[in-house]
């Protein structure tokens, strides 16, 4: 008995309230957002704010359940957590159910949905915490890099068969726990660089870009070696190469496009740049070397994955969130009704149910994906305060949580829940108001489905209980 008192007193109460909190409110919403005159009681099972009540239901007493089991259980099925998991991922592929053109889930008596996806999340982040906390585990040593670049890959991997691109990029932030956990800030700034690239390659010319690069390793190589003759030189090669191919080009017919003569001109400046850097033993010369031409390669693939990995919706909505098409009543119908719908709220919203943009169904998705719209319209900027500023005690009380663990599996499992929640918060908020492409994933505890509810309530919860034992044995 006494060591239940100590339990119970151990546990972060205040992180449980946020989270019961959020779940309230985001019930009343749902309610707000499929409100039916013809079924005007919130507890009607029928609707899909009957139904949430039943999962919140559910998601309590899976938390209470979780806060009562031996914390060590968490620390040695990790493994097995996760196999479970990748299993249920490759099952889903033959024996799920397709749904909005994904499939994703399995349908169990009809109305129950699961969706692995929604799990692999505290799985993965299970797992990659028991590698990292386990003996003489060295993350600058390549077999380390390997298996973390395994936990973390196999299943967005698997995911993207279903097709699920939202739930699939979400894996990307396991990087901020790597970097917490020693991961090298380059590392870092590669993949910042790379996203830049990304979106740098849809809005600009591919030439544009190139040269943009190549003057960037230019400049560099004066960093490293300050010789303005010797970057003003480079400079010239590459401009004066280029001049020379495209006047053999222009006598032979003009048969060559000029983006590919930019392109040689600079990759045989780079060459007779990567020959002086031998030459003088300027090591350091070819990590810009290696950037320039990584860039490059990436910069001329982005068409193709953009063209044949992404969904066509997919890349209609990036397209219309970066300027490069407008299309109000297509792709950037549901956007534009949600900033209409959020908008319209002002200071302190049009009232509980009042809401005309969702009541009358404008916003499509709006008791999942969209549910924030209903606070935006109904609740006003006011409401919308509440909410963040509850996400946001939410975030920064999970970080502090994670900071104060002893153990480094409960560290770092406490710092991907924190990762995990921030990107769906961020995203999911970002995209109803037009920062953010929509890919689709639910604003956590708030947003309508037992899938994700349940396993966002797994993911805190888990944390809770091990932070409830820092002070006692292996967690």
């Amino acid at each position: 008995m006494a060591q239940r008192n100590k339990l119970w007193a151990n546990i972060d109460w205040v992180t449980v309230m946020l989270a019961f909190g959020l779940m309230f409110l985001g019930w009343i919403n749902i309610y707000a957002a499929v409100y039916n005159e013809e079924h005007s009681s919130i507890f009607d099972v029928t609707q899909r704010y009957g139904k949430q009540l039943i999962w919140i239901g559910a998601a309590v007493f899976l938390g209470m359940v979780i806060l009562i089991t031996d914390s060590n259980f968490y620390l040695f099925f990790s493994w097995p957590i996760y196999g479970l998991v990748i299993f249920s991922l490759v099952l889903v592929l033959v024996a799920g159910v397709e749904i909005n053109g994904s499939k994703s889930w399995f349908v169990i008596g009809g109305d129950l949905r699961l969706q692995p996806a929604e799990f692999a999340k505290f799985a993965t982040a299970l797992a990659l915490a028991k590698l990292m906390s386990s003996y003489n585990f060295k993350m600058q040593k390549a077999p380390s890099v390997f298996l973390i670049a395994t936990i973390i890959g196999l299943p967005p991997a698997l995911i993207m068969l279903q097709p699920d691109t939202g739930s699939a990029i979400v894996f990307v932030v396991f990087f901020l726990v790597l970097y917490r956990e020693g991961m090298s800030g380059v590392i870092l700034f590669f993949g910042f660089l790379t996203i830049l690239l990304f979106l740098l390659s849809l809005l600009t010319e591919n030439f544009v870009l190139l040269i943009l690069l190549f003057v960037g390793s230019i400049i560099a190589f004066y960093v490293l070696n300050p010789r303005f003759k010797l970057a003003l030189s480079g400079l010239g090669l590459g401009i004066g190469l280029t001049l020379l191919l495209q006047g053999v080009n222009l006598i032979a017919g003009n048969t060559v496009d000029f983006e590919w003569i930019i392109l040689a001109g600079t990759l045989i400046s780079m060459i007779v740049f990567v020959i002086y850097s031998l030459k003088v033993r300027m090591r350091r010369a070819f990590v810009i070397i290696g950037i320039f031409f990584g860039s490059v390669l990436f910069t001329y693939s982005v068409d193709f994955v953009f063209e044949n990995i992404l969904q066509a919706h997919q890349q209609a909505r990036i397209n219309e969130l970066l300027g490069l098409q407008s299309d109000p009543l297509g792709a950037g119908y549901n956007v534009n009704q949600s900033k209409i719908a959020i908008g319209s709220g002002g200071f302190s919203g049009k009232g509980f149910l009042n809401g005309t943009q969702t009541k009358f169904n404008f916003v499509p998705e709006q008791s999942t994906d969209f549910i924030f719209c209903t606070v935006g319209e109904e609740w006003g900027f006011f409401g919308s305060l509440v909410v963040i500023g509850l996400f946001l005690a939410l975030l920064i009380r999970v970080i502090n949580l994670a900071e104060r663990q002893r153990s480094l599996f409960s560290r770092v499992y406490g710092y991907s829940v924190a990762s995990i929640l921030f990107f769906h918060f961020a995203v999911n908020i970002g995209m109803t108001i037009g920062l953010m492409p929509v890919i689709g994933i639910p604003l956590p505890f708030f947003s309508y489905g037992g899938s994700s509810l349940w396993a966002f309530t797994v993911l805190l919860f888990v944390f809770l209980r091990l932070d409830a034992s820092r002070l006692d044995r292996l967690v």
